[in-house]
């Protein structure tokens, strides 16, 4: 994720155009680590979100107010004590760091004029707010960072502040050509890497997304590059930096689906494989991009627990099924020993007493074979014992082909399951999955009480021509949609061979146009094992072909004549309905 030096240029122009002279009407600390600041502004009053956390800082303009503790923590009331009220008169980014200067002009206990600075740090890890007067005296910060903590920069209250220069790079917005292309020229890192270690605000995501407007491998070593191929990286380098200049940033998100991958204030023209979602602001961009990346994240977090409990099986079942293959494969020599039985029947009345073998024709092959015996034993009952062996062994490969079924079936299901938890999206889905769980066993019944609502319903799309799809979640999805939903002229989709949503296309009684089918296609490939894949076969057929063994699981379903078509596992352009 490029919260880089582009995004913070992004967000200082934003900034300046809605909240500079604006004044601080609430200052409010919702987290430890997060301030929220109410500023009434010519346009209007607006939200700015402030947050140091180490693993998501942030900043961003909001509409939307966040609860405060009863007790205002220091920080927050020493930036109330000096700014309430004040007006923020300048939004600075230092050579295109990670960093915005505010600059604020309020009146002193006295009655005074006085500057104060409040700088935000967007760095990971050291992410800090800092409050400092107009002398760069650092007044307090929201987190203290003493020299046990960090050798390069004390953050307390007295030091003076500076931005910290722990690497020797350059502002890409006064780069000259010759220092570029030197750059290039006797760097040993790869391309991508050559360039954003070398300048600053860059990130790996920008670095590619040159690289890649170049025409240029960004794994290829820098030193290597040809005198063209580093002016046309420098040319598209030059372009950006124009652009950031001019102010002429394209906020994005880049999306897989519906789960967000990335963002920018640069066009990802890498991405071509994914949807781009432009947005009116970057404080639009960065506010649902995480809000949304959160619910993946929780939702990820909140599967965990079941996502173990469905790769334990797995691993049983695997375990379990290698095993009885392996006792299947013994029982082979099953009918060599009822062929013994039967020649020692046959031949066995002329044997010689205490003899230890046999020679025998064998009129099934028209080979003559040795067959042993027990000394101890006669030939009747030389027979009988190799009969007993057969019958075991033949009780055994019945048994065996029986359970060996049954755990690939268990297997599949398992699969099905698990691929149902790689495309739920809320928690209502985790809950049906959940109850699948109980109902077959892999997690122990809870006692009789309430039961949950289940509110989860199938992906709901609309094709180009008009036609409703439907994507089943889960197993219990899938069977509801086929079985109880589409009617017999409906289509029905499946992915080839491996575990899948059944998607069903409503015909309303007409015949579906091509582009329909394709896209119901792409919905299959997507709802997927195979997803990651470039292309997956798709199986299709009318409703009324599909049926469903007695007493088979949820989601399995056997049909013998279909239709196959290949399709990407793409969704771009495919209208979504909101559930």
């Amino acid at each position: 994720m490029a919260f880089d030096g582009i995004v913070i240029a992004n967000l200082v122009q934003e900034l300046n155009e809605t909240i500079a002279n604006g004044r601080i009407s609430k200052i409010a600390q919702p987290e430890n680590d997060e301030l929220l600041l109410t500023i009434k502004g010519a346009s209007g009053q607006v939200r700015l979100v402030l947050s140091a956390n180490a693993s998501l800082p942030l900043i961003y303009l909001t509409k939307t107010n966040k609860p405060s503790p009863l007790t205002a923590p220091n920080f927050c009331m020493l930036l109330r004590k000096h700014i309430a009220n004040g007006k923020i008169i300048g939004i600075s980014q230092p050579h295109m760091e990670r960093i915005i200067n505010f600059e604020i002009e309020h009146l002193n206990d006295l009655g005074d004029l006085c500057r104060k600075q409040l700088i935000v740090e967007i760095m990971g890890k050291h992410s800090n707010i800092i409050f400092c007067d107009d002398e760069n005296k650092i007044i307090d910060s929201i987190k203290h960072v003493s020299a046990q903590v960090s050798s390069v920069r004390e953050v307390l209250p007295g030091r003076t502040y500076f931005i910290p220069e722990t690497q020797e790079k350059s502002n890409p917005l006064t780069a000259e050509k010759e220092s570029f292309l030197a750059n290039l020229s006797r760097s040993s890192l790869p391309v991508q890497k050559a360039i954003y270690t070398a300048f600053t605000g860059i990130s790996p995501v920008i670095a590619k997304e040159l690289c890649f407007r170049a025409a240029i491998e960004e794994t290829q070593t820098a030193s290597d590059l040809t005198e063209e191929e580093k002016l046309r990286l420098f040319q598209q380098f030059s372009a950006l930096a124009e652009d950031i200049k001019a102010g002429n940033f394209t906020p994005n998100i880049v999306r897989n689906g519906k789960e967000p991958m990335d963002f920018s204030a640069a066009e990802l023209t890498q991405f071509r494989d994914f949807t781009m979602e432009p947005c009116d602001s970057i404080s639009e961009v960065l506010e649902t991009f995480y809000a949304t990346k959160n619910v993946y994240t929780r939702i990820r977090q909140k599967s965990a627990d079941l996502r173990r409990i469905v790769t334990t099986a797995l691993e049983r079942s695997r375990k379990k099924y290698d095993l009885q293959k392996k006792q299947l494969k013994d029982t082979e020599k099953r009918e060599k020993y009822k062929v013994y039985g039967e020649l020692i029947h046959t031949y066995g009345y002329g044997l010689e007493e205490n003899a230890k073998n046999l020679e025998a024709f064998n009129y099934y092959t028209n080979e003559t074979i040795s067959i042993p015996l027990d000394p101890q034993l006669t030939p009747q009952e030389n027979a009988l014992k190799y009969f007993k062996k057969y019958n075991k062994l033949k009780r055994t490969y019945e048994a065996m082909t029986e359970l060996i079924e049954e755990t690939k079936e268990e297997m599949l299901h398992l699969e099905t399951i698990s691929t149902s938890l790689d495309i739920a999206t809320s928690e209502d889905d985790l809950t049906q999955i959940k109850e699948e769980l109980i109902q077959y066993g892999y997690i122990r019944k809870r006692p009789a009480g309430k039961k949950e609502k289940i509110k989860s319903r199938p992906f709901h799309y609309l094709s180009s021509d008009g036609y409703h799809m439907y994507v089943g979640k889960n197993n219990f999805q899938n069977d509801e949609l086929t079985f109880k939903f589409a009617v017999g002229n409906d289509w029905w989709f499946h992915a080839k061979g491996i575990p899948g949503s059944h998607v069903v296309v409503k015909t309303n009684g007409d015949e579906l146009p091509d582009r329909t089918f394709e896209e119901a296609g792409r919905l299959a490939a997507y709802y997927s094992k195979a997803r990651d894949n470039e292309k997956v076969e798709i199986d299709y057929l009318e409703k009324k072909n599909v049926k469903k063994p007695n007493g088979s699981k949820p989601g399995f379903v056997i049909y013998y004549t279909n239709y196959s078509l290949v399709a990407s596992p793409d969704l771009t352009d495919i209208q979504l309905i909101a559930e």
